[in-house]
């Protein structure tokens, strides 16, 4: 299936959020989207959240990556949940199923998007999606940054990791996710870095897996 991009300027505040909408071509009415952001470094054109993008557009689901730049978790989560307010009130798309996600830091401020929303009773949130999670810093595993991870009570959470992630220890997300009270699968890249990137393998069969298990996953919830 063939898709289009638009760009798109998001207000906040006196500012603006920079974003580009992915729309799937031959479809008359979208009824699912997923958000997705960059982690710390970066911006909404990262390989990966491009390649994402396309992935669900081509399945017929629209895609907004965005970029909100910065180290400060508080002002991520409030532009993440200005996205989601832009998104939800766009008159054009006739919108049942909104999924958020983001990349490293990004899956953070998301994830915690998620829980404040849930926890001021907006139901608008199908699922969560958390690609290379920042579970610990790098060499610091006893400080683990599962506060919000483990508050979200829905709706479902998914996450995908590389084994040989240096910030996020595989033994210590597999136990992390048996104390969550939200539905939550996993899916391994093996042999993959806090990047994805996996030694022998072509960045692009590590995306197409990425990307195949993400649609998997949505195609489940809805």
């Amino acid at each position: 299936m063939s898709f289009y991009e638009e760009k798109v300027e998001i207000p906040f505040g006196a500012k603006h959020l920079d974003g580009i909408v992915t729309i799937p071509d031959a479809v008359m009415e979208v009824s699912t989207a997923v958000i997705v952001t960059h982690g710390a470094g970066g911006d909404m054109n990262f390989r990966h959240l491009v390649s994402l993008a396309a992935s669900l557009a081509s399945s017929g689901f629209l895609c907004l990556r965005f970029t909100c730049k910065g180290l400060n978790l508080v002002y991520r989560v409030k532009a993440y949940k200005v996205v989601v307010e832009y998104l939800n009130n766009i008159k054009k798309y006739t919108l049942q199923n909104i999924f958020v996600g983001g990349r490293s830091m990004g899956a953070r401020a998301a994830a915690a998007t998620v829980l404040q929303l849930t926890e001021t009773g907006e139901d608008i949130i199908q699922g969560l999606i958390c690609l290379s999670y920042p579970l610990h810093p790098t060499k610091q595993k006893h400080s683990l940054r599962t506060s919000d991870l483990l508050l979200i009570v829905e709706p479902p959470v998914l996450f995908v990791s590389g084994t040989a992630d240096e910030m996020c220890d595989r033994t210590l997300l597999e136990e992390v996710i048996k104390k969550m009270k939200a539905p939550t699968q996993v899916h391994w890249i093996e042999g993959g870095s806090h990047g994805l990137a996996v030694k022998g393998r072509q960045e692009k069969a590590v995306l197409g897996e990425i990307n195949a298990q993400v649609l998997l996953w949505i195609q489940e919830q809805i």
